[in-house]
């Protein structure tokens, strides 16, 4: 038997968009919104941080950026955006780690790290697999530990005009999901003080930030 091979969608959905996705995120704004996931994550000198769903390695970059003293990596499955991201950390002299890795079954051992990252990943997740990526952050992080997750919120993509263009765009297949869904996610997956940090509408869509805590032991 053949075993069967896991796909991913990759952040700029097709291969051959690859190219134009970070001028198109940078002009839609998105490092405005990394630049609040990472304050709200209050990255400490010697903290371990992971992004999953790293992407080209944006989010990841500017957290070592803005924390230099920080231990910075990112993972994702899809290795053409990794090389990307290693390329992009190069040329700025930045050390990071970007490994390859799916959100459902992340290479690191367990209470590896103090924070956890994660940005419009989620939604690219299918729904049987959201619940596994949250325990497998729950798994990685030390105790004490926190998740900082932002990600749009289900109902966009019947937006109109512009906004639900680039909505329709910019979402996956598997779509989004409501803030009480997803907040059932993180509870489910053994977090505890589960929050919604904030939520706001931009050109994307409407987006939400949220936090959890993995319980000290």
């Amino acid at each position: 038997m053949h075993a069967t091979r896991k796909t991913y969608l990759s952040a700029a959905g097709k291969d051959w968009l690859l190219p134009f996705y970070d001028p198109f995120t940078k002009l839609l704004g998105v490092e405005t919104v990394h630049s609040k996931l990472i304050r709200q994550a209050a990255i400490s000198s010697g903290h371990r941080v992971l992004e999953i769903g790293c992407g080209t390695g944006n989010l990841a970059i500017l957290a070592k950026r803005l924390s230099p003293a920080a231990e910075v990596a990112g993972t994702d499955p899809d290795p053409k955006a990794l090389a990307r991201a290693r390329q992009k950390a190069q040329r700025r002299g930045a050390a990071l780690q970007f490994d390859p890795g799916f959100a459902e079954e992340l290479p690191y051992p367990d209470a590896s790290f103090d924070r956890v990252l994660s940005a419009f990943m989620l939604h690219h997740v299918k729904p049987e697999g959201k619940p596994l990526a949250l325990r497998q952050a729950f798994r990685v992080l030390k105790p004490g530990g926190s998740l900082h997750l932002v990600d749009f919120e289900e109902g966009q993509h019947r937006a109109g005009g512009l906004h639900g263009f680039i909505a329709s765009i910019v979402h996956s297949r598997h779509g989004s999901s409501p803030q009480h869904i997803v907040l059932g996610l993180i509870q489910g997956a053994g977090f505890k003080d589960s929050q919604e940090v904030a939520h706001e509408t931009t050109i994307m869509g409407r987006i939400v930030y949220y936090k959890a805590i993995r319980p000290p032991s």
